[in-house]
C-alpha cells in the first residue's frame, strides 16, 4: 500500500489537526493506513504530550451551553496554538464536550475543571490525549457559570467573544426576558462593558479615569480651535457614582444664574434649565456609557440606553450576573518569523 500521499496527508490532518511533517511521517510508517496512522500520532503524541505544555496557546474558541429551562449557562475557552486546529472539527467537538462536562458537574473554575474526571479518566490525562491527537498544546484556560431565574448566552460567529447573562423577573416575563437576553449577550460582545451598572465601578478607577477624559478631551479641542471648530464641553466629572445631589444642585443654579444675566423671561427658565441639565448629566457621565452595561446606548435602537430598552420590555427585569471573555485576553502571544519556519520546516 502506498504510504503519504498529498491526499492522505490532507485527510489525516483534517481529521487530526495534527501538523503536517507528523501525518506525512505517521502515513509513511502505517503505509497509508488512516485509522492506524490517527493512533500512531495519538501514541506519539501522548510522549510529546509534556513538551507541548510549554507552547503558546493563544488561539482556539469560547464555547457556551445554557441548559434547557434557561436557568443555566456555562463558558469556556480552550485554547490552541494555531487558528488551524481552532477551525478543526474535532478541535470544536471537544470544546462542546468540556462545556458540557463544566455544566453537567457544576464546575465553575478553571482549577475545579483540572481537577475533575472525564470519561472515567483525570481531565489532565483527558486532555492529554486529545494533545497527543491533535498535535497541539491545548489549555482549559478559563471556565464559568451562572444561575438566575433567566439565563442566557451568545458566542460571536468567529468564536472569539463570548457573554453569559443573567437575570430576575416576574414569572409571566421569563419568555421575553430569554429573549432580551441575548440581544443583550450580542449588544455587550460588540461594545464590551465591563459591569452591569456604574455603581459596580471602582471608585480609583473613576478617579483615574476622570482625569484622562478630561485631558483627552483639552487635547481635542486644542485641535479644534486650530481647525477653528465649536469646542466641546469640558466635564467635571465623568460617572454618575460622583454626581451628588449637592453637585447637581450647584450646576443647576449656575445655570439659572447665567439665564437671569441673560435676561431670560422667569417662567421659562425652569424648562430650559431641565433641558441644559440633562445634557450637563450626559457630559459628566462618559465613563458609565464607555464601561457600564445599562448606561450604553442600546445597539438595537440607539435613541435608548440598555436600561430604558430593558424596562420597555418589563419593568421586573433586572440585571444580576454578567461575564464576557475574549479569547486569549491577557496572554503575551510570541511573533513568529513565517518564512523561517517555512524553510525550517523545508530542510527537513
Amino acid at each position: 500500500m502506498a504510504g503519504a500521499t498529498p491526499k492522505l496527508i490532507k485527510e489525516l490532518r483534517a481529521m487530526t489537526g495534527a501538523g503536517m511533517l507528523d501525518c506525512k511521517n505517521a502515513l509513511n510508517e502505517t503505509e497509508g493506513d488512516l485509522d492506524k496512522a490517527v493512533q500512531n500520532l495519538r501514541e506519539a503524541g501522548l510522549g510529546k504530550a509534556a513538551k507541548k505544555a510549554g507552547n503558546v496557546a493563544a488561539e482556539g474558541v469560547i464555547a457556551v451551553k445554557v441548559n434547557a429551562d434557561n436557568t443555566q449557562a456555562t463558558m469556556l475557552e480552550l485554547n490552541a496554538q494555531t487558528d488551524f486546529v481552532a477551525k478543526n472539527e474535532n478541535f470544536l467537538n471537544l470544546t462542546q464536550e468540556i462545556v458540557s462536562h463544566a455544566q453537567e458537574n457544576g464546575i465553575t473554575d478553571a482549577d475545579a475543571l483540572a481537577a475533575s474526571s472525564i470519561n472515567g479518566v483525570e481531565f489532565n490525562e483527558f486532555l492529554n490525549g486529545k494533545i497527543a491527537t491533535i498535535g497541539e498544546n491545548l489549555v482549559a484556560r478559563k471556565v464559568t457559570s451562572i444561575t438566575g431565574d433567566v439565563v442566557n448566552a451568545y458566542v460571536h460567529t468567529n468564536g472569539r467573544v463570548g457573554v453569559l447573562l443573567a437575570a430576575t423577573c416576574d414569572e409571566a416575563a421569563k419568555e421575553k426576558t430569554s429573549a432580551l437576553l441575548k440581544s443583550l449577550c450580542m449588544h455587550a460582545s460588540a461594545m464590551k462593558p465591563t459591569v452591569i451598572a456604574y455603581t459596580d465601578l471602582d471608585p480609583a478607577f473613576v478617579e483615574s479615569e476622570n482625569k484622562a477624559i478630561v485631558a483627552e478631551i483639552e487635547a481635542e479641542n486644542d485641535e479644534l480651535v486650530r481647525l477653528k471648530k465649536p469646542l466641546k464641553n469640558i466635564p467635571q466629572f465623568v460617572s454618575r457614582s460622583q454626581l451628588t445631589q449637592s453637585a447637581v444642585e450647584t450646576e443647576k443654579e449656575s445655570m439659572k444664574a447665567a439665564l437671569i444675566a441673560q435676561g431670560k423671561p422667569e417662567k421659562i427658565i425652569d424648562n430650559i434649565i431641565k433641558g441644559q441639565i440633562a445634557r450637563w448629566i450626559d457630559d459628566n457621565c462618559q465613563l458609565d456609557s464607555r464601561f457600564a452595561l445599562l448606561s450604553q446606548a442600546y445597539v438595537m435602537d440607539d435613541k435608548k440606553t440598555v436600561e430604558e430598552a430593558i424596562a420597555d420590555v418589563d419593568a421586573s427585569i433586572k440585571l444580576t450576573s454578567y461575564i464576557r471573555f475574549e479569547l486569549g485576553e491577557g496572554i503575551e502571544k510570541k511573533e513568529e518569523d513565517f518564512a523561517a519556519e517555512v524553510a525550517a520546516q523545508m530542510a527537513k
